[in-house]
């Protein structure tokens, strides 16, 4: 939501309160700070999970919900009660075990309940702050300048800037773990690509991702380096199977023919990595694709696919090698997934992954539909802490410094590392 909406949001909340001002006995707000969430519990989705969690509380009072510009939200109604704050709070921690707001001692850090009339003016002063902090934060975004879209004409200066940068620093690595068992780990194939934030960066003032087709013929432009940055890697060690994210029309380029006669080594494989979107505008030349892979003994995985999706999608026609879930939060509070499973049947366990694993809660969904490879930050995390229960010299670095190094190719960071054979061994 816009700062503006939100900032008008704020108005309601106070019109509302001046309309019950004279008298505001019986009412209360449950004031929900939702800022203090980890970022992943911040995003749209996971704030309709919460109202899912107090709809006890509100449905009971006919309560109305304002978002506010500091990314909590407060529920107005009548004869809200603590301990039923609480004990909806207390739920929401059998959800979300990894969250520090709601593990506190006290669950007020989280969900306040702001009796009226006595704690009225309390309330409707703070109100009155965020409106003024938010108006003063309105006036200072509308004062930054904003980025642009980019034009044609500017596409020729993009790609001499990229071909000024040593793009082996900016390709980075994430695994995909394979669960073999109770404490056993392996990596099925690793993913190398270049982050869009990382890309954004090196443009300040322009949204390169705006118009859909210069960003797509830019990216074609780009997969031809990051392909070339691999012979100028520092690795020593490399998976069996590399997954590579790359436009459909990138495995016809010269590159990509080099890459894989020249830099992968005997026995290894490459699984192209193509998104869902640009597969569904070119579904003739998705076909032609997925056959010259299976020429090479190469295999192509669709991306981006989340269980929407896979609802729609006739497997049997579009018969890719793998598939790659997106994890979302709200999956966990519905019902078992049954074309999941029937995924997981139809490709076999090998081929389906779960991608954006944050949690245990993620790693249990997708061992209960049968997924057995993961992929996100949960993993990232895993990996690095049994490599440094390895690592004679993990005293030196943090952990933070250690997943940093591991995801790069090549570049200053890595050289901080005194055990590269560590850094870079596979699970």
């Amino acid at each position: 939501m816009a700062k503006q909406q939100l900032v008008l949001s704020e108005k309601y909340l106070l019109s509302a309160l001046d309309r019950i001002g004279k008298n505001p006995s019986g009412y209360a707000v449950l004031y929900i700070s939702a800022s203090k969430l980890k970022p992943k519990h911040r995003h749209p989705k996971f704030l309709k999970i919460l109202e899912k969690f107090f709809d006890g509380v509100v449905g009971l009072s006919t309560g109305v919900s304002f978002p506010l510009s500091n990314g909590d939200f407060a529920i107005l109604g009548r004869d809200f009660s603590q301990s039923a704050v609480d004990e909806a709070v207390n739920k929401l921690k059998e959800g979300i075990s990894n969250d520090p707001i709601l593990h506190g001692k006290n669950s007020k850090d989280f969900a306040t309940v702001f009796v009226f009339p006595e704690t009225y003016a309390l309330f409707y002063n703070y109100v009155l702050q965020l409106l003024e902090n938010g108006a003063t934060a309105q006036k200072q975004a509308l004062s930054e300048p904003e980025k642009r879209p980019l034009n044609a004409g500017e596409v020729d200066q993009i790609l001499e800037i990229l071909e000024q940068v040593d793009i082996s620093e900016l390709v980075k690595r994430q695994s995909i773990v394979k669960i073999k068992g109770a404490n056993q780990f392996g990596v099925n194939f690793q993913e190398f690509f270049v982050a869009v934030k990382d890309l954004n960066m090196l443009f300040d003032n322009l949204d390169l991702q705006e118009n859909h087709w210069l960003y797509f013929y830019i990216l074609q432009h780009l997969d031809k380096r990051v392909l070339q940055a691999f012979f100028a890697a520092n690795l020593s060690q490399w998976p069996e199977s590399i997954g590579i994210n790359l436009n459909m029309q990138s495995v016809y380029s010269h590159e990509f023919v080099t890459f894989a006669k020249e830099f992968l080594q005997q026995g290894h494989k490459i699984v192209v990595e193509v998104q869902m979107i640009d597969v569904f505008n070119n579904l003739p030349l998705y076909f032609e694709v997925k056959e010259l892979l299976h020429k090479g003994g190469h295999k192509i995985l669709l991306d981006g696919v989340n269980t929407a999706a896979l609802k729609m999608l006739n497997l049997t026609t579009f018969e890719p090698d793998m598939i790659k879930l997106f994890w979302e939060p709200l999956l966990e509070f519905g019902p078992d997934n049954e074309d999941v499973k029937t995924t997981v049947n139809q490709l076999g366990v090998d081929n389906v992954i779960l991608a954006k694993c944050d949690s245990t809660q993620a790693l249990s969904w997708g061992l209960r539909h049968g997924i057995n490879s993961f992929q996100g930050p949960f993993m990232d995390d895993l990996e690095v802490a049994m490599i440094r229960r390895q690592c004679p010299d993990a005293d030196k670095c943090t952990a933070k410094d250690c997943l940093k190094r591991k995801r790069l190719l090549s570049g200053r960071e890595r050289q901080f590392c005194t055990q590269h054979q560590v850094l870079e061994k596979l699970l």
